[in-house]
């Protein structure tokens, strides 16, 4: 089974970078997150799966979005869920995706400047 790092909870990962320095487990485990979207094909990959209907993408529907052969995307999708940005369920022939959106959520609360509202 491949491995997965733990999603922690929200309150503990953690508060704006401008609002206090991140301990060095927090910076791992934001670090990993980060290097994970790091590639233009597993950002559209997780944008194609958060923007599809009804939050899910089956494998089936990312595939044409890409030049790319089959074992290329499925090692994408593997960084992406082994991150624990998004998990994986089989249903028959077919792996069906969503994105975690706590892990999502957290990594944009770190980016918020501290003194800062997030736009509407």
């Amino acid at each position: 089974m491949p491995k997965q790092l733990p999603i922690v909870a929200m309150d503990a990962c953690c508060s704006p970078l401008a609002r206090e320095p991140l301990t060095g487990a927090q910076a791992v485990e934001l670090a990993t997150l980060f290097k994970a979207m790091a590639d233009p094909v597993r950002l559209r990959l997780l944008s194609l799966i958060a923007s599809h209907d009804g939050g899910e993408a089956c494998v089936c529907d990312l595939t044409d979005a890409f030049d790319l052969t089959g074992p290329t995307i499925s090692h994408h999708l593997k960084v992406l869920r082994e991150s624990g940005l998004i998990t994986g369920q089989r249903r028959g022939t077919w792996v069906y995706y969503r994105v975690h959106p706590e892990v999502l959520a957290r990594l944009s609360a770190v980016l918020v400047p501290g003194d800062a509202t997030v736009p509407a």
